[in-house]
């Protein structure tokens, strides 16, 4: 192995946006030897797992393959999950992998690295409430979303064959949290529930049948997002039928469904937690670094480590500061492909011998997709200000968000034969996964 070694730990948006710019910026000429790390062999990118859930999108449809991943931008790519590091040695413990039935593929391993780059990304934060982590489905990985789909699935079986009454909340679905993923996927099983009607499901009665219920902690729905735009998205749950309760804090999570500290009790057989996120929890005793209490690791703004200069870490799992302000960067996909983005050209930099640029965070604005009903946003720039759009512009938007990362990963051209392949798929396929 030659040239400097860059490892990159997590296959994200982020984390594989970097390795492609790195490898073709660096890996190429080789100036530089760059590493991947993950835990999956593929990738794919996270605002769509509500979808992947819901079963409105085929995962495997749009998985991007790391091996080959790495052939096509000259890097490599190590299978592994991170869970030590030595910051004298300057290598990163991967553990064993284990195969479906415990069995050792392959043992624990070192990598060794001159610059490392953290970009593991988030996970659900439970808040170490009782009855959470034994009841509720979660959403922070493709096999978590593609679990819920076949459960999914299975629930509206059962309820279609069964010959007697369906039991109390046994289509229900509560989700706690009304962020982006909340919101999005109580929209999407809205669209599932009518969508198996026309497959056949005739004994199911959306109206009659099916209750979805968000509970959200804070006193709107989209607390992140602009006021306006969380009305509207309210507007159109309420709509929709979907029971919102704003102000209301879970305080017990039983099989049965979902208590409140007011003391209402929502009956569903399935929940799923979307209340709020948190860093791994390994990275709260990593080597020394610094971290906050949500286990990201802090970084100053050129994205370095408090403690190591050799070490940088982004997006979810990262605390940077905004400018001027105690308040860190929002752990949004935007901000995770900007700062991959400067990253590259820090880390070209940094190898020149030149100093680092500091992170500067742009909102361009943020959108919402009610799967295919509706869509709302707001877009910021110089030229337009703070501009609310919805409907079928604000869906072009939306899914253009995606088409831009494909860009980012494999170009334009491909990004543009990618997207008549889905349209021209489209035209066949049904419109759910049905298995």
């Amino acid at each position: 192995m030659t040239g400097h070694r860059i490892v990159i730990v997590g296959g994200g948006a982020g984390g594989l946006e970097l390795a492609t710019r790195l490898g073709d910026r660096l890996g190429r000429r080789g100036r530089a030897h760059i590493t991947l790390v993950d835990a999956n062999l593929t990738h794919i990118w996270k605002p769509l797992l509500h979808e992947v859930a819901a079963g409105t999108f085929d995962s495997h449809e749009d998985d991007v393959d790391y091996i080959a991943q790495g052939h096509q931008h000259r890097f490599e790519y190590r299978l592994g999950r991170m869970d030590g590091l030595d910051r004298e040695k300057r290598e990163v413990m991967l553990a064993p992998t284990l195969d479906e039935d415990g069995r050792e593929v392959i043992p624990r391993r070192v990598v060794p690295y001159d610059t490392l780059v953290m970009a593991i990304g988030s996970v659900s934060n439970d808040f170490g409430l009782a009855g959470v982590r034994e009841h509720c489905v979660f959403l922070d990985d493709r096999a978590q979303a593609d679990a819920f789909q076949r459960m999914i699935m299975k629930a509206y079986i059962r309820a279609q064959t069964q010959t007697e009454p369906l039991a109390q909340g046994q289509l229900n679905v509560v989700i706690v949290g009304a962020g982006a993923t909340g919101v999005e996927l109580a929209a999407e099983l809205h669209n599932v529930a009518h969508q198996l009607v026309i497959y056949g499901f005739d004994r199911i009665v959306p109206e009659r049948d099916v209750k979805l219920t968000i509970i959200e902690a804070a006193d709107r729905i989209l607390p992140a997002l602009p006021q306006r735009v969380s009305r509207a998205a309210e507007e159109e749950l309420r709509r929709l039928g979907v029971e919102v309760h704003t102000g209301q804090r879970v305080t017990r999570v039983i099989a049965e469904g979902v208590q409140t500290e007011d003391g209402m009790f929502f009956h569903a057989r399935t929940q799923v937690w979307a209340a709020g996120i948190k860093a791994a929890d390994f990275l709260r005793e990593l080597a020394g670094l610094e971290t906050n209490r949500s286990n990201q690791l802090v970084v100053r703004q050129t994205l370095q480590t408090t403690r190591d200069d050799n070490i940088f870490a982004f997006g979810d799992c990262a605390r940077c500061p905004l400018p001027g302000s105690d308040r860190p960067v929002p752990p949004t996909a935007q901000a995770a492909h900007q700062q991959a983005e400067m990253l590259a050209k820090s880390i070209e930099s940094r190898l020149a011998g030149k100093p680092l640029p500091q992170y500067v965070y742009h909102d361009r604005g943020s959108l919402i997709s009610l799967s295919h009903y509706t869509a709302f946003g707001n877009l910021m720039s110089r030229l337009t200000g703070n501009v609310m759009i919805e409907g079928r512009f604000a869906r072009l938007t939306y899914r253009t968000l995606h088409r831009l990362h494909q860009r980012a990963l494999h170009g334009t051209w491909p990004m543009l034969l990618l997207t008549l392949s889905d349209f021209l798929q489209h035209r066949t396929k049904p419109r759910l996964k049905l298995h």
